[in-house]
């Protein structure tokens, strides 16, 4: 079979709805290693497929993440998350990815920091899968279970960075998602319950009992859930701020544990300032 010809493949993806058709018959064409792959890889994305899942990989802060099919695909506004992590975490020497999908969080901050002790979990066996493929390269172990049930025990009181990309989408609303999300997503990395909140306020509600003095909590929410989780993180016993990024739409809110308390106490601190911002606590 000849190779395929780049206005050709993105002539097809074009009648099939794809608003970037050009940018994506070149990663397509790229990626492939034969004309038949090539050819398969096109179906796919017309059968509505997530590019990424497509490709097999996506980019992610910088990094090359691996993306197999029916694992969520790693959203460039979590990159902020990971920004904030790493401005606020330069001496972590304990990292968790909770809710980590493909790893791509606990990848990159395990990429941005210095040799950190790298865990992360999830509780769908092929996103764990994906995430040890993922994180290999930084000795991170890989965990499957519901949240906290899943980390080893020796890790109480000793995580200085809890990553927790957690589902956030209210169930009346996963209906109304993109059908590449809702489609071939898993539904447990989407459905945050009736407000999107249920899996925030369970992981707040541990958290200070992982975390190590001035540990930190990272969760990313979205703009109108954002008083209720900030509620939710006073109620754990944790400071909290928030940090947003106007470009990416990302609003990332950060908790922290007092040091020598590991108990929920009353949260310090509600804030606010300019998009792109880390608030002072």
């Amino acid at each position: 079979m000849p190779p395929l010809q780049l206005s050709s493949v993105a002539s097809t993806l074009r009648a099939a709805g794809c608003v970037f058709a050009e940018d994506e018959a070149e990663l397509i064409l790229s990626t492939a290693r034969t004309p038949e792959e090539a050819v398969g890889m096109v179906d796919r994305r017309v059968a509505g497929l997530p590019l990424e899942q497509v490709l097999g990989w996506a980019e992610f802060h910088g990094l090359r993440v691996t993306v197999a099919p029916g694992v969520f695909v790693p959203r460039r506004r979590t990159e902020f998350l990971v920004e904030q992590a790493l401005a606020l975490g330069r001496n972590a020497s304990l990292v968790v990815d909770l809710c980590c999908g493909s790893g791509a969080v606990g990848a990159a901050l395990a990429a941005g920091l210095r040799g950190p002790e790298v865990h992360a979990a999830d509780i769908d066996p092929a996103a764990v899968r994906c995430a040890r493929r993922n994180l290999a390269a930084y000795g991170g172990r890989v965990h499957e279970g519901d949240l906290f049930d899943a980390l080893p025990e020796d890790l109480r009181g000793r995580v200085d960075i809890l990553a927790a990309n957690v589902p956030y989408v209210p169930t009346d609303q996963v209906a109304l998602l993109p059908s590449e999300a809702r489609d071939h997503e898993p539904l447990v990395a989407l459905d945050g319950g009736p407000d999107g909140l249920d899996v925030l306020r369970r992981v707040t509600a541990e958290a200070p009992r992982w975390l190590a003095p001035g540990g930190l909590l990272l969760v990313e929410t979205s703009e109108r859930q954002v008083a209720l989780a900030v509620e939710a993180f006073g109620q754990g016993g944790l400071d909290v701020r928030l940090a947003v990024s106007a470009e990416l739409y990302a609003n990332v809110l950060i908790g922290t544990r007092r040091q020598g308390s590991s108990q929920p106490r009353k949260s310090r601190t509600i804030a606010s300032k300019a998009p792109g911002s880390s608030l002072p606590g």
